[in-house]
């Protein structure tokens, strides 16, 4: 199996078939694993294949994780053309489970210290993320949708879908909601999204665990991300060249990270780093624990969290759901909390970059998967794609391939209850016997020893 498939053989079948056709073929013959664009650059492990290339016949990862998807810049302007249904179909994501209503607001970012890297003559780097948290009150506080209005209508066209046939989901995040200051301070959780994905598909796990407690910021890596919008109603899009090593994407990534954790550290001394100066929710400085740190990603951005946490130790605890590692990375000794959390077809058993990270993590580790779940699993897809596959008339079958065989909101409990687990115990030092040990109320997952 080859690492990637030649992206001229994408855009024949597109032309061929139409987007609901392509979408459709995708599914069923499947993609090349590689979360990568390209080789790395750095030094191979020292074990097994290098890190950045996979082990042989390892089907668990797509070749992109936005795809399948058009290769062609989609204009706003021609999403009315696709066939309209009656009325759009509301799409949905789990509520979350914690105790906590939950508040959000989004902020613009501007890095002056550093230059994107993915467009030439840039003087700054740019990022959008967003802060969930737990809301000490939410009366007057509309629940934002799940990505702005440009950046969805962008996300659907590319998959062969419209603004008339479907809607973005509503979040359980309520826009400035004042923050639940009686918590105290809250331990803060970073996300990183996967290659060419944006930060909207971490959603379901992050308005969660906001549920449960902690200040999560889910992270968009401009350019990288296939949208991003900025205020102003500015769009931008994926412009990651071809020949970009997922090496140097995860030191970008990582950059942005440690300039994210300097951000909630103007806001916990009482600052706004918001480069509009937007309003921020009251209660919010005093509630940002830059001493209580956890990250977490999916896929290339489960891989980012390693380059992170060696950039900057200020975080305390990583988890990594389901992502390939590539460059030197996990050739190098890490002494933190760290959680190795995988699809069902995937563990170190079958790629040697994970065998390389194993080994090096000195601190407390654990290693745990997914029974029925795929790579794609781990993300807001896994609830999504069901809903709208009728309108592109895509069978059980093609997508089980590509989101496993559990279903959605069984995916969403495990993962969320397992997610918790860990960052409790790390950053609240609350022991959770769930990481012991398998349990019989979570039959899905098995410890790999």
């Amino acid at each position: 199996m080859k690492h990637r498939r030649p992206r001229h053989r994408h855009r024949a079948i597109a032309r061929a078939v139409g987007p609901a056709g392509a979408l459709a073929i995708a599914l069923a013959v499947g993609t090349t694993p590689a979360m990568a664009a390209g080789k790395t650059s750095d030094k191979p492990a020292p074990t097994g294949p290098p890190a950045g290339q996979p082990d042989p016949a390892t089907p668990w990862a797509p070749e992109n994780d936005e795809a399948p998807q058009h290769h062609k810049p989609v204009q706003p302007q021609t999403f009315g053309a696709a066939r309209a249904a009656a009325s759009p179909k509301q799409l949905t994501i789990p509520a979350p489970s914690g105790q906590h209503s939950v508040g959000m607001v989004g902020l613009h970012l501007v890095d002056k210290s550093r230059t994107d890297p993915y467009v030439p003559g840039s003087k700054t780097r740019e990022l959008m993320v967003t802060l969930w948290y737990p809301a000490a009150s939410t009366s007057g506080h509309y629940k934002a949708p799940w990505q702005s209005s440009l950046a969805a209508a962008h996300f659907l066209g590319t998959r062969g879908l419209s603004t008339r046939q479907v809607t973005v989901p509503t979040t359980a995040g309520h826009v400035l909601a004042p923050v639940k200051t009686s918590l105290g301070k809250l331990p803060v959780l970073l996300y990183s999204t996967g290659l060419h994905s944006d930060r909207a598909m971490g959603t379901t796990l992050a308005q969660d665990l906001a549920s449960r407690g902690y200040l999560v910021v889910t992270v968009d890596h401009t350019h990288d991300a296939n949208e991003v919008q900025f205020p102003g109603q500015r769009l931008e899009l994926n412009r990651m060249p071809s020949g970009a090593r997922s090496a140097d994407t995860l030191k970008v990534r990582a950059a942005d990270i440690k300039f994210v954790i300097n951000a909630l550290s103007t806001i916990s001394s009482g600052g706004n780093p918001d480069a509009g100066r937007a309003k921020l929710p009251s209660g919010l400085s005093k509630s940002v624990d830059t001493s209580r740190i956890g990250m977490f990603g999916w896929s290339l951005g489960g891989a980012a969290v390693t380059n992170a946490m060696q950039l900057d130790k200020r975080i305390d605890a990583g988890a990594n759901l389901d992502g390939q590692y590539f460059g030197t990375a996990p050739s190098k000794d890490l002494d933190r909390p760290y959680m190795l959390f995988s699809s069902a077809n995937h563990n170190r058993n079958n790629d040697s970059s994970w065998r390389t990270m194993w080994s090096h993590l000195k601190g407390y580790r654990v290693d745990i998967k997914l029974a029925g779940s795929a790579h794609l699993s781990f993300s807001d897809n896994e609830y999504l794609v069901p809903q709208w596959a009728p309108l592109l008339g895509l069978s059980k079958a093609q997508i089980q391939k590509q989101y496993g065989t559990i279903a959605p909101n069984r995916a969403a409990k495990v993962q969320r209850d397992y997610l918790a687990a860990f960052f409790d115990q790390q950053l609240r030092k609350k022991h959770s016997t769930l990481l012991d040990k398998p349990n019989a109320a979570y039959p899905e997952i098995s410890f790999v020893r």
